[in-house]
């Protein structure tokens, strides 16, 4: 072969390009639960989550997201444990018009921080490198009010 020819190309298939004898492609198993699953049996699911691994599951996929997001009633049931710590505040957001989401989303951290202050967790904290790694989120003072009354009950 000289430099100056082409390479050869092998001649294409003789049924290659044939509509009439092309394989219809076959059908896509679904790729996870919410596509196979109706809505309402993918929200149940979601909703054993915590509002923490629900925001994680929300970055999972497009349909994830669409789902986690769009679904007022997983929220809610977020909003509820949420205020059975922080009445106030899920009162007060939900009072100016907040969504269940909107409003889980500004309290889930206070009210963990706030469920630790109260059981005790920071009891018998003795330096601040115990708390490292701990989230830390501003509190009111009627919330401390509570915190302190707790400490004193203990």
């Amino acid at each position: 072969m000289m430099q100056d020819e082409p390479a050869e190309t092998p001649p294409p298939h003789p049924m290659e390009g044939s509509p009439t004898l092309m394989a219809a492609p076959p059908e896509r198993p679904p790729l996870n639960f919410v596509e196979a699953l109706p809505l309402e049996m993918s929200v149940r699911i979601f909703s054993q989550l915590d509002a923490d691994s629900l925001c994680r599951a929300s970055q999972t996929c497009r349909l994830w997201h669409a789902v986690i997001q769009q679904s007022e009633q997983l929220w809610r049931g977020q909003g509820l444990v949420v205020r059975a710590v922080c009445q106030r505040e899920v009162d007060r957001d939900r009072s100016h018009g907040h969504s269940w989401k909107v409003t889980v989303v500004r309290n889930y951290a206070r009210s963990r921080l706030k469920a630790d202050w109260l059981t005790g967790r920071y009891s018998h904290v003795r330096s601040v490198a115990e708390l490292r790694g701990r989230r830390m989120t501003p509190l009111d003072a009627e919330t401390w009010g509570e915190i302190l009354q707790a400490e004193l009950d203990r």
